[in-house]
């Protein structure tokens, strides 16, 4: 039997840029959930950004529309970071937002991703961030957390600069539950301040 795990991380070494990564995820049978999805969910931004979103999985919307982030949440994710003068669309490094998922395919009727999933599309992310190469990872939510992290419990991560491949991390509430809990948006807003003083070298 062929290790799914090994067989995603030769794949991911192999690929020489995000075009090739791409390709090589699209190829790449040993996951389940790609027979459910109608689309590969690769990135969405400026792969030049300096600071890269990782979320946890598609959503409807991101599967129909083969990007990460275009439903209810994205529009919050992009609200959010427009107030501190980021945006996927920008196409200055400084000021853009490079986009992507733990998992690339959506797990059906929205469950949360298993950890077997995480543990197959991991080598995928981590070769993902190492060629789009940001200054900066946030990590939305708990699923992202636990991916690159190998923690969970949001609420007590988030606010917290911490490390994750290599790489000044910040864990924030995913916009779908701010959209479920408005009351944490206030948190959400001291992150992004957080965010943008870190930017600035503060």
């Amino acid at each position: 039997l062929v290790d799914p795990v090994a067989l995603a991380r030769a794949a991911a070494a192999a690929a020489q840029d995000l075009e090739g990564l791409a390709a090589a995820m699209a190829a790449y049978e040993a996951c389940e959930l790609k027979k459910g999805a109608r689309n590969l969910v690769f990135s969405d931004g400026n792969p030049k950004a300096r600071v890269m979103v990782i979320g946890e999985a598609p959503g409807r919307d991101e599967d129909l529309q083969g990007k990460p982030f275009v439903g209810r949440a994205g529009q919050l994710l992009d609200l959010m970071f427009a107030q501190i003068g980021l945006g996927r669309a920008d196409p200055a490094a400084e000021r853009a937002l490079y986009i992507t998922n733990v998992l690339p395919w959506r797990p059906p009727q929205n469950r949360d991703p298993e950890a077997q999933e995480v543990a197959m599309m991991l080598p995928f992310l981590e070769r993902h961030v190492a060629l789009a190469d940001p200054d900066i990872l946030v990590l939305m939510g708990n699923h992202s957390c636990g991916a690159l992290l190998g923690r969970k419990g949001i609420t007590r991560l988030r606010g917290h600069w911490v490390e994750a491949l290599g790489r000044p991390a910040l864990p924030m509430f995913h916009p779908a539950y701010l959209l479920r809990n408005p009351h944490a948006k206030r948190d959400a807003w001291h992150d992004l301040l957080m965010l943008q003083a870190r930017l600035r070298g503060g």
